[in-house]
């Protein structure tokens, strides 16, 4: 009897591992997979709609200046805060990025023209993020009223790199658009309304010949640095940002 009852739990014991346990190349895949999906807690908020902390001047003081307002949960550059392009910039200043993935959606007043900066650098030596940072620029360019160089356009790295015209979705002043910019010493990408419209290779032979022959020939640290802060321009127009989120890469 006792044999039949010790035989009878070794079935049931193997029974239950078997319940239990899934083939080693099936976990192996569900792992893998898990592993390659991007998880929201990697994103981080530099804008959630409501709270504007972290945001100041460009070489400011901490808070949100007045040329900038929280409406209808986007940051709204009144286009109030400067000299066309210098005085009314802000950037996030908790923390610099290097080698990342930005995404956020805007829009512009008509006939308006803003820009989203990274790797920016402060201090007294600079008057305005574009001395320093990479431009991605932002503007209406169905509606702007002066003649457009391409490298001017809205998608362009600005005065450097000009986006595919095949690709880019150009909505009128006032609508909603997506943008991504992802950062790499071995590629940058932009995107626009889910299209990537520029790739290029940071610091490079091609990179260096553009900066030299171009706009940025007489500012010597325009995008030299490795890493910044992130920032938003105000141009003297109307320009509404929100669900600003960057990953680390």
């Amino acid at each position: 009897m006792m044999k039949n009852v010790y035989l009878l739990a070794i079935i049931l014991l193997g029974f239950s591992a078997c319940q239990n346990s899934q083939p080693a190349e099936e976990a192996e895949e569900e792992i893998t997979e898990e592993a390659a999906m991007p998880q929201e807690s990697e994103w981080i908020m530099l804008f959630d709609g409501s709270s504007a902390d972290g945001w100041r001047s460009y070489n400011g003081e901490p808070g949100l200046p007045g040329n900038w307002v929280i409406e209808d949960g986007a940051l709204k550059s009144l286009g109030t805060g400067g000299n066309t392009d210098i005085g009314g910039d802000i950037v996030y200043a908790p923390q610099e990025f290097d080698n990342f993935e930005l995404s956020l959606e805007w829009k512009i007043s008509e006939g308006g023209n803003s820009g989203i900066f990274y790797h920016v650098q402060e201090g007294e030596k600079y008057a305005a993020p574009y001395e320093t940072a990479p431009e991605y620029q932002v503007l209406d360019d169905i509606g702007y009223p002066d003649p457009l160089e391409e490298w001017q356009k809205v998608g362009a790295d600005y005065g450097m790199y000009v986006g595919d015209p095949e690709k880019k979705k150009v909505k009128a002043a006032g609508e909603w658009n997506t943008t991504r910019i992802i950062f790499t010493p071995e590629k940058v990408e932009y995107w626009l309304n889910g299209e990537m419209l520029i790739t290029f290779v940071p610091w490079s032979d091609d990179w260096k010949e553009r900066k030299a022959a171009g706009k940025w020939k007489d500012y010597p640290d325009y995008g030299e640095f490795k890493s910044g802060l992130i920032g938003l321009q105000d141009h003297g127009d109307l320009a509404w940002y929100r669900n600003i989120k960057v990953k680390e890469l």
